[in-house]
């Protein structure tokens, strides 16, 4: 098993048995950094207040089926690759759950709203014009502090959404102090955070797969 910084944690670099080695992870320390990053994932509130993992977890479901009794809608967000996730989780859930989704992935209206306006607003501009109380706004960010998910997690809180933020690396982040629910994990790469992220979005969806009688 691989030997983790001890003043870092899960998101350190690894220590390998062999000073030598000037390779990567193998597999199995890689897995094991993974799981050390999700077994260590925080979860708070708005107020800022720790929440249990399985407590959060339970309530984003219940407010999504809340989302989807109420025909509200559950718009996802995020970059590059947070980006894919957010599309990759719109569909899960319009097939699955049978919950509507949304997500800001024409490219007319993106190089639109870029062009015209600016990148910061690709998501807080169509969000102002259809984002409504209790619908709820998952924003996914790595870093936590891309500019365009800022401001459109202002916009929702601003319309009254409920608001679910994932990000790592820096734990003083723009958005992890934003949502009603906040995902943060110590990942300091792009991969490691990207890879945790999706575990997460994974185990809402199967949650909500489990509400539906079909």
């Amino acid at each position: 098993m691989p030997k983790l910084s001890p003043s870092s944690g899960p998101h350190s670099e690894i220590q390998h048995s062999d000073k030598n080695r000037n390779v990567g992870p193998t597999w199995l320390e890689n897995t094991a950094v993974i799981t050390q990053l999700l077994e260590n994932l925080c979860a708070t509130d708005l107020a800022g207040q720790a929440l249990v993992a399985d407590k959060s977890f339970k309530d984003w479901a219940n407010q999504t089926v809340r989302a989807r009794s109420n025909r509200k809608t559950v718009y996802l967000i995020g970059n590059g690759a947070s980006a894919s996730m957010a599309s990759h989780m719109s569909a899960d859930l319009a097939k699955n759950a049978h919950v509507h989704t949304q997500v800001f992935t024409d490219m007319s209206l993106l190089t639109a709203v870029a062009n015209d306006i600016s990148f910061a607003e690709v998501f807080a501009e169509p969000l102002r014009r259809c984002i409504n109380p209790e619908d709820m706004l998952v924003a996914i960010s790595s870093s936590g502090n891309s500019p365009n998910v800022v401001r459109a997690v202002n916009v929702a809180r601003d319309a009254g959404a409920f608001i679910v933020t994932l990000s790592a690396m820096d734990s003083g982040n723009s958005i992890r102090t934003m949502g009603d629910l906040n995902y943060w994990l110590p990942a300091r790469t792009y991969g490691l955070a990207e890879t945790s992220h999706a575990a997460i979005l994974h185990y809402w969806m199967d949650l909500m797969a489990l509400t539906t009688n079909t």
